[in-house]
């Protein structure tokens, strides 16, 4: 049982010992995703108008609030670990830093928009 081949020890080419941590977050994001985007679906088709009063009102309680903005976080980490797998795996050359730094800059504005999207309008409900 060696580790790898001399030469590839000396390239760097073994495991980096990150690759189950990486795929235990997916799997995660991807249970919570199924969770909270299931309660949004049922939560929605509850609502007795999609008219813009009736969708503010039901954002600005806390118990809609607070798993809406959990969806958010859930569903852009879940984006940003398989987008990293997507980029490291099929791009070769150096530009694959810069699209990594693209992405986290892409999915933060994301995220933070939405949840100060949401925390105004919970907010204001109060």
């Amino acid at each position: 049982m060696g580790q790898g081949t001399e030469l590839g020890r000396v390239r760097g080419l073994g495991s980096a010992k990150e690759g189950a941590h990486h795929w235990w977050r997916q799997r995660i994001t991807a249970g919570s995703n199924l969770f909270l985007l299931a309660w949004f679906m049922i939560s929605l088709t509850r609502l007795n108008g999609f008219d813009y009063d009736s969708i503010h009102a039901w954002v600005g309680s806390a118990w809609v609030a607070i798993p809406l903005i959990l969806l958010v976080i859930s569903v852009c980490w879940h984006a940003r670990l398989g987008l990293q797998v997507l980029i490291e795996d099929y791009q070769e050359n150096e530009s694959r830093v810069m699209a990594l730094v693209l992405i986290e800059f892409f999915l933060a504005v994301i995220a933070v928009t939405a949840i100060f999207s949401i925390l105004r309008a919970a907010l204001a409900g109060a």
